[in-house]
């Protein structure tokens, strides 16, 4: 009887074949969808903070090319001219990123961004300067608002589509052929995709009539509530200023945030990663030991410009008699500690962002990740920051609603109604930034502070000082 069995060594070179296409077909696409290389070594900290990854390209990163390419195909929804640029986002000369902008081979070159996106301040002490760049501090002139909307409204667009943008990345760069063909089939589907998710988690910034940001502002709380919880989108807003993080070190202990919903720092910078969408491992944890360690010893910045010494001396007594129960640490000092709202009577929006509930499910959530950090909780208002760098902190309050220290040491109904954010020349006189020249005007954008959560009332200490103890207090200030 003949045997219609193949012989059995024809079978094992069939699945020799097929396991070698198999294993090569895999390495290829992890190879050119997964692979990560490591970053190149930077100069110093301060590099790495400023442009280095926090993991957060694998999860929300957008492919490098497509990123470079959107600003020249869809300008329009964009706030001006520029690209990026226009954005107000920090960019430094002989840089290929912006400052707080990661690019990171995972598979294929990605961008993702980092804590310098929103803690990186730039200041000129005139308008021909070439602008400073301080890491770790308050950016006052990035808007991180029109950035998300800008990525959002182009994924909305029928123009993205890999026709259109496959033709302008040809323009700037030669894809290989496979390149092209993931590409065209499946990264820059995918990120539209994943852009458009975004957009509908967004959705509670972008109602009608909503207030703003602006340059150097986000909604913390409400970024986090969205985020970590389900919790349905309610009534509130919570508008609220970049904080400079330097010199953590005497901030250890002491409540943080703007309303100390934060009582650690390892948790703020975990917290502030999640976020930026950094994938919850080990390498994360790393970089978050890294960043803690930078950040704790990173000194705060001097004052770029002459002072007053004499005047200075004279605003030292003023300051411990009028700031320093507040703005200093101490059995006697009030600085990292709660403030009751109704003691300091500033705007108590972005304080009722944030709530018990909102707190106990984010610590529940960032717990099943298998993070350990101290968690979130609920206060009943504000905490005073130390004083260090307070030059560079402009504008002031937790809404930043105050454009200068002139304006905070007067009484809320002297206190500037309108002015402009994200001018980034220096206004010594007043201590703060140029917000009402004309060039001010042109590339800044219009607070008012009539608008829901950007009251500029409260924060009556010093007030009644008169005009000249005011002007030795602000030069003393300077110095801190």
């Amino acid at each position: 009887m003949k045997d219609d069995k193949p012989p059995t060594g024809r079978w094992k070179k069939i699945l020799l074949i097929f396991l070698v296409l198999f294993a090569g077909v895999g390495f290829v696409g992890w190879y050119k969808l997964f692979r990560e290389e490591n970053e190149p070594a930077f100069a110093n900290g301060t590099e790495r903070f400023k442009y280095g990854s926090i993991t957060a390209e694998n999860n929300s990163g957008l492919p490098y090319w497509v990123w470079l390419v959107l600003p020249r195909i869809f300008p329009e929804y964009l706030p001006g001219s520029g690209g990026y640029r226009s954005l107000g986002i920090v960019w430094e000369e002989g840089h290929e990123m912006p400052v707080g902008f990661t690019k990171k081979v995972v598979g294929f070159p990605r961008v993702a961004n980092n804590c310098a996106v929103c803690h990186a301040a730039s200041y000129r002490t005139k308008p021909d300067e070439i602008p400073t760049v301080i890491a770790a501090g308050p950016n006052h002139t990035s808007n991180i608002q029109a950035m998300l909307r800008f990525l959002t409204r182009c994924a909305q667009d029928p123009r993205f589509n890999s026709k259109d943008i496959m033709a302008e990345i040809n323009q700037v760069t030669k894809l290989s052929w496979l390149d092209k063909i993931l590409y065209k089939y499946l990264i820059i589907p995918r990120t539209r995709k994943a852009l458009l998710k975004r957009n509908q988690q967004l959705a509670w910034m972008n109602r009608p009539n909503w207030p703003e940001w602006g340059p150097g502002r986000d909604d913390p709380m409400n970024l986090t509530k969205y985020f970590l919880t389900s919790l349905p989108i309610d009534d509130s807003t919570g508008q609220a200023d970049m904080p400079s993080i330097w010199n953590l070190k005497i901030r250890e202990g002491t409540e943080l945030n703007w309303d100390g919903a934060t009582p650690a720092v390892r948790s703020v910078l975990i917290d502030s990663g999640l976020g930026l969408g950094s994938e919850h491992n080990a390498k994360f944890l790393a970089q978050i030991d890294w960043l803690e360690a930078f950040l704790k010893d990173l000194s705060p910045p001097k004052y770029p410009l002459p002072v007053d010494e004499k005047l200075a001396a004279k605003g030292k007594p003023i300051y411990d008699a009028t700031c320093a129960s507040c703005h200093e640490a101490g059995p006697n000092g009030q600085m990292g500690k709660v403030v009751d709202i109704s003691k300091i009577g500033t705007d108590r929006n972005r304080l009722d962002t944030w709530t018990q509930q909102a707190a106990d499910l984010a610590n529940s959530t960032v717990e099943k990740l298998g993070i350990r950090r101290i968690g979130l909780q609920k206060t009943s208002g504000y905490v005073p920051p130390p004083m260090d760098g307070i030059w560079l902190r402009a504008p002031y309050l937790h809404n930043g609603s105050v454009p200068n220290m002139h304006d905070l040491l007067e009484p809320a109904e002297r206190r500037t109604k309108i002015f402009y954010r994200g001018y980034d020349v220096y206004d010594p006189v007043n201590m703060g930034f140029d917000s009402k020249s004309e060039e001010a005007k042109l590339i800044g954008w219009r607070l008012d502070t009539s608008e829901r959560g950007n009251g500029n009332q409260g924060h009556i200490y010093g007030t009644n000082l008169p005009v000249g103890e005011k002007a030795a207090l602000i030069e003393y200030l300077k110095t801190r």
